[in-house]
């Protein structure tokens, strides 16, 4: 089918499913398509990949099932670009993909689809890691460490290390605690003697332990900063409302005042709470 024979296809529609999209993004990447969509490679839409996945999370966190199907249609969007660009190279297509999915699937699921007994979800996830490190052929704990995309945020990285070398791992929080006062003592020494790079290692040694920390206290240290970046938010509103409540610039204002309005700020919030 041509491109010209594609399209009358799509406008003579009303309705529309995943082929169809399929179609689209083929129309796109030809001649008679757009430059833009044409021109584009896997790495220039990289970042695409990563800001609609972080959308689909928005709309997870902020429970709207309306913002959620749209996010998830352009996240489906850049699966389906990424495919085509392959699909155009004779490497593989949306249905290898699709088709290698469901293969791991039922291979991954042995309760489901072989004669495997489970009793319960650790043992699911016990047999999903077993088949995962055969299939990748991971032998020993530091073939799984290195598995793990280094190109991860960094706390979500950290945080999947500390669960995969739980074999070396602290005995519980306190223990934890007392890494971190160490940590904090010796980041506190390299800023009075050291150099940055030592500044640097040291802070990522605590930052390091803290998602060890997290981890003993069942955190998700993403979601913890993420709530901590929008208090800091919210509070910042309210110091900088009060500013300009007084005809001032906030730009102007000394710390020391901003300080004491934060303080006050944050003593309504706790009362209220």
């Amino acid at each position: 089918m041509t491109a010209e024979e594609k399209i009358s296809v799509l406008l003579d529609k009303d309705e529309y499913g995943f082929d169809d999209l399929v179609m689209i993004m083929e129309v796109l990447r030809s001649e008679q398509g757009c430059p833009w969509d044409r021109e584009q490679t896997h790495k220039s839409i990289r970042k695409d990949l990563i800001e609609e996945t972080y959308e689909v999370i928005e709309a997870i966190d902020t429970d709207d099932p309306v913002l959620l199907r749209e996010e998830l249609g352009d996240l489906l969007l850049q699966i389906v670009f990424h495919a085509r660009i392959e699909e155009e190279k004779d490497t593989f297509d949306i249905n290898d993909v699709a088709g290698d999915v469901c293969k791991k699937l039922i291979h991954r699921h042995p309760h489901v689809f072989g004669e495997v007994v489970v009793e319960n979800t650790d043992n699911v996830l016990s047999n999903w890691e077993k088949i995962k490190s055969e299939e990748k052929s991971r032998v020993t704990v530091t073939d799984k460490l290195r598995a793990i995309p280094p190109m991860l945020p960094a706390l979500m990285r950290a945080e999947k290390v500390g669960k995969k070398a739980k074999c070396f791992d602290f005995a519980d929080s306190e223990e934890v605690m007392d890494k971190v006062c160490e940590e904090l003592a010796e980041l506190s020494e390299a800023v009075n003697e050291g150099s940055a790079e030592e500044i640097e290692e040291e802070i990522g040694d605590l930052l390091l332990t803290v998602t060890s920390l997290c981890r003993k206290l069942k955190i998700d240290p993403e979601l913890a900063l993420s709530k901590a970046t929008d208090k800091f938010i919210d509070r910042f509103e309210q110091v900088e409302g009060a500013v300009l409540s007084c005809g001032k610039d906030i730009d102007t204002v000394s710390n020391e005042e901003l300080n004491r309005i934060w303080d006050e700020n944050k003593h309504k919030n706790s009362k209220k709470n």
